[in-house]
């Protein structure tokens, strides 16, 4: 089990960037594949990118590859959502997740931050 606390959100223009971080404890954190989820009000939670545990093999959703970028930093515990060009149809609640396979649904993954909202207005 790993627990994970996500920062870094906040309110932005259109427009504009958001670097989010998911710091992680114990010392397994490099075993895991690490993924990115949102959840806007009233929407089902959604696969945003995720992760592989040391190649750095990334996977993104359709709407945000080319904008947002996923790494990790596995010396630190942790992993960051680097967010650009942010449109307000990106405004959620994100959470990263710890899991043990590559997977774009939420339950394939076992452990979850609280999350950090994202509002971008426009």
């Amino acid at each position: 089990q790993v627990q994970l606390v996500e920062s870094g959100g906040g309110l932005v223009q259109a427009g504009d960037s958001l670097r989010l971080s998911c710091a992680a404890s114990g010392r397994t954190f490099s075993t895991y594949i690490m993924g990115w989820f949102r959840q806007a009000p009233g929407k089902e939670r959604e696969f945003v990118a995720a992760i592989g545990r040391t190649t750095g093999t990334t996977y993104y959703a359709d709407s945000v590859k080319g904008r947002f970028t996923i790494s990790r930093e596995n010396a630190k515990n942790t992993v960051y959502l680097q967010m650009n060009s942010l449109q307000p149809e990106d405004t959620a609640v994100y959470s990263c997740a710890a899991g043990r396979w590559v997977s774009r649904s939420p339950s394939n993954y076992d452990d979850w931050g609280q999350g950090t909202q994202v509002t971008v207005s426009s």
